[in-house]
């Protein structure tokens, strides 16, 4: 019985502090614009709280059109153009920005904004 007890507060040190961690990327981008607004959390309990929370940030800075862009567990990334838009995730943040660049398919695509949990 005491055996239990134990494991729970090994497996406790070992996890890393965000492993369950969620985050989201909220934009109002819309065609033909130069600079879009975000908003941008990292550290939620789940993914829809992140996007919730995403969406709020976004609000707060003064954008009326946000939308859930992307959310994730490790790292995000949001790309745009003047006609395209693209999002990414992964293990890295250099991967999220691959991606994202990839999904814009744009030579003109830059990264917006990302970041990692």
């Amino acid at each position: 019985m005491k055996t239990l007890p134990r494991l729970l507060v090994l497996a406790s040190l070992i996890l890393p502090l965000g492993a369950f961690a969620a985050g989201a990327i909220a934009v109002d981008d819309e065609e033909g614009e130069n600079d879009p607004g975000y908003g941008i959390v990292t550290g939620s309990s789940s993914r829809d709280a992140a996007g919730a929370a995403a969406l709020a940030e976004c609000r707060k800075q003064g954008n009326k059109n946000c939308k859930v862009a992307v959310r994730f567990d490790t790292c995000g990334a949001y790309a745009s153009s003047k006609k395209n838009s693209g999002i990414g995730f992964g293990g890295t943040i250099g991967l999220a920005r691959a991606k994202a660049l990839e999904d814009c398919g744009a030579n003109a695509c830059k990264i917006i904004v990302s970041d990692c949990e």
